[in-house]
């Protein structure tokens, strides 16, 4: 590199070094960028150093480093107290941590109001997928499309960017969204394993079954969503509401014969009855949207 050489790789500041924050900076130390950390337990942010990480004293000391901030702390109130006092104006605000899209929209607010752009961030990867491009691991980004476009380079070398919107709030809608859904299948998986557990079934046999049939099945996702716009709810439907209530009481009854709680199972299986017993037999399950709207009303 000459002396007139610009270095094209951007210096940030990272607030917060556990496990994904540590998982982070290393991925941005490895490919060249100046990082400068700083952790609540200072401990933690020490073997960075050793890696080429400048460690800060202070939060406020870390901010007033790079215009890029990077912050992935426990909840929005740690973010809350480590930017208390720190000098805002001027920086790019990257909050990676985990939370609500009602605390995403109030956190851009809160820092929009001290004179910095800010994007809200939504980590769909656990530590170990940082830093391996085929992981498939990546993140929601939501908030200021001119900061996201601007550093959008940097924001992709730990793990693939994804942006989800000018809302603020977006980011954490479809991380939360997403892990939901994950929630329920885990549930299925849960309660497909414990029927077969009695039994003389290898699990390591079985979960292949399993995992081909979540696949497959994963694919009515695109119906609800086509029925959804249309507003039509019994397009397409090839297994109806009706038909699958019926079907309902052969799963209970085969659980009750293997000696397994069907609590995972009947929470959905009563939305389901409601929807039918509504007069609505001939849809599939999107109607049950309908119903966990009203529920929280």
């Amino acid at each position: 590199m000459t002396d007139n050489a610009v270095d094209p790789r951007t210096p940030l500041t990272l607030l917060g070094t556990g496990d994904m924050g540590t998982a982070l900076a290393r991925a941005w130390l490895a490919a060249g960028h100046p990082v400068t950390v700083w952790n609540r337990t200072a401990s933690r942010a020490e073997p960075l150093a050793a890696e080429g990480a400048t460690v800060a004293r202070t939060a406020a000391e870390a901010v007033a480093a790079n215009r890029l901030v990077v912050v992935c702390l426990l909840d929005d109130a740690s973010v809350g107290e480590a930017l208390d006092g720190a000098l805002l104006a001027g920086r790019d605000l990257v909050n990676l941590t985990t939370g609500t899209p009602g605390e995403g929209r109030s956190r851009a607010a809160w820092a929009e109001a001290r004179g910095a752009r800010f994007l809200d961030g939504g980590i769909m990867a656990v530590p170990p997928m940082i830093g391996s491009p085929e992981s498939g691991g990546y993140v929601f980004y939501s908030g200021s499309p001119e900061l996201f476009e601007e550093h959008r380079d940097t924001l992709a070398v730990p793990v693939g960017a994804r942006f989800a919107g000018a809302d603020p709030g977006f980011a954490a809608l479809h991380d939360v969204a997403l892990l939901s859904a994950m929630s329920g299948m885990f549930a299925g998986i849960t309660h497909a394993f414990a029927l077969i557990r009695p039994e003389d079934i290898a699990p390591k046999d079985f979960a292949p079954l399993l995992v081909d049939w979540l696949t497959a099945m994963a694919q009515a996702a695109h119906q609800t969503a086509g029925q959804l716009e249309s507003g039509d709810y019994t397009r397409g439907v090839a297994s109806s509401l009706a038909m699958q209530v019926a079907g309902n009481a052969t799963l209970l009854r085969t659980a009750e014969e293997q000696r397994v709680s069907p609590e995972l199972l009947t929470p959905y299986m009563a939305l389901m009855e409601r929807r039918l017993g509504q007069g609505h037999g001939d849809e599939g399950g999107t109607g049950i949207i309908e119903l966990l709207k009203e529920g929280a009303q």
